[in-house]
């Protein structure tokens, strides 16, 4: 995945061997009836769990009223998730043979982000990373291994990119070490600083080519662990909510989080797959912006459930905030999301400003949303779920006249 668009490699292996061990070679992009594998679908649940320790941190920092290193620390781990997912997943929907030692590489990764999991906590509560950067070089190594594979079949300009990829991600992973023996004040810089280098990677090694990523499976596979981290959102909710009923007897302040909070997923939900989007991926600068744009979609939809979490925890007197700090731990990340799939999905589906406006608007009224009270969350669902109404009517209107202008157009010819 690259913002250039040198030719993607051909399939280079001829007909597949059937046995245990196969040539890692490309796959191709235009494969008929591409789906996710259970490896991948195993893959995503497996990275969830490391979401969900990540926003029980974010909980328990904005609840306490450290909100800004809570999110600092958010952003930081999320990162390594985010990032570790996205390469296997472009690299998976080009390469994927299937073959064991394939899939006990991919295990290898999974056991990664298992550790880096673990090590959450410590990470945002101590800022002792080394947990994390263990997990996160296990599955970063991994990686190297399966680029390495590549380079073994591949010929030319499909061999060197893969090298790129290789020694790229491997550099990356000893300035990683800042991370652990530097002072705490200079570790936010050196997360920059990579940050930095590792989008890079992708950029400089497809100078060489393309990989033959497969633009329906990339967006079943986007759109698959958006619907995971939703569905995390909604448990941590309900948990959330259970707790507090059972604990303090509050169903009346919590009964108007919890419908808001359901509105609000429902609506994330629709809005994010009401577009057919894998048409929209047709060039690799297409892919680059809007694979590299998800971390903001996937960072903020999981902050939505902590958010969540921190408002009924506040309802019922358990946080350490006001009722304005808790509404928009809620409201924020919901008009974040709301803003970046309109910019990456939405926009390029709308005919007309009407219907352009409407989740800017959308996102800009849940704002406001923020200083409702005791109410805000409530009325931040019911705009949610207003904006979705609005999309549906204004595109059966749209799509009402182009039916009229075709059959009046039929007529007159």
């Amino acid at each position: 995945m690259t913002s250039s668009s040198p030719a993607t490699p051909a399939p280079s292996g001829g007909p597949k061997s059937s046995g245990p061990l196969r040539r890692l070679t490309a796959r191709e992009r235009g494969e008929a009836h591409r789906v996710a594998s259970s490896l991948e679908l195993f893959f995503d649940l497996c990275f969830v769990v490391a979401v969900a320790q990540a926003g029980v941190q974010l909980v328990h920092a904005v609840a306490a009223g450290h909100a800004g290193q809570g999110i600092l620390n958010y952003a930081m781990v999320f990162f390594a998730i985010w990032w570790a997912w996205m390469n296997f997943s472009w690299f998976a929907s080009a390469y994927d043979n299937d073959d064991v030692l394939y899939r006990v590489v991919t295990l290898v990764q999974i056991a990664g982000v298992l550790v880096l999991a673990a090590g959450v906590s410590r990470a945002s509560t101590q800022h002792d990373f080394l947990l994390v950067l263990v997990g996160y070089v296990i599955m970063r190594l991994a990686m190297v291994w399966q680029w390495l594979r590549v380079a073994r079949s591949a010929p030319g300009a499909e061999r060197t990119m893969a090298l790129r990829y290789a020694c790229g991600v491997l550099l990356c992973q000893i300035g990683w070490l800042g991370l652990v023996v530097l002072p705490k004040p200079a570790r936010p810089w050196v997360f920059l600083v990579m940050v930095v280098a590792e989008l890079c990677v992708p950029l400089y090694a497809e100078r060489a080519q393309n990989t033959s990523w497969h633009p329906h499976h990339i967006a079943e596979r986007y759109g698959l662990f958006t619907i995971i981290v939703l569905g995390e959102t909604i448990a941590a909710a309900t948990v959330a909510v259970k707790s507090a009923a059972d604990e303090h007897n509050a169903l009346g302040e919590l009964l108007p989080i919890a419908a808001g909070g359901l509105l609000i997923v429902f609506s994330a939900w629709w809005i994010y797959f009401v577009v057919p989007i894998h048409g929209h991926l047709r060039s690799s600068r297409r892919a680059f912006v809007w694979g590299y744009g998800h971390y903001l979609v996937f960072a903020s939809a999981a902050a939505i459930g902590a958010g969540l979490e921190v408002a009924v925890e506040q309802a019922v007197g358990k946080a350490h905030v006001s009722t304005l700090s808790a509404s928009a731990a809620v409201t924020l990340p919901t008009a974040l999301y709301l803003l970046t799939v309109w910019a990456l999905h939405a926009r390029h589906f709308k005919a007309g400003l009407v219907q352009q406006l409407v989740l800017p608007v959308t996102a800009l009224l849940v704002i406001c949303c923020t200083f409702l009270g005791d109410w805000a969350v409530l009325a931040a669902g019911l705009v949610s779920a207003a904006s979705v109404a609005a999309g549906v009517i204004l595109t059966a209107r749209g799509a009402g006249r182009e039916r009229a202008e075709r059959a009046t157009a039929a007529a007159a010819g």
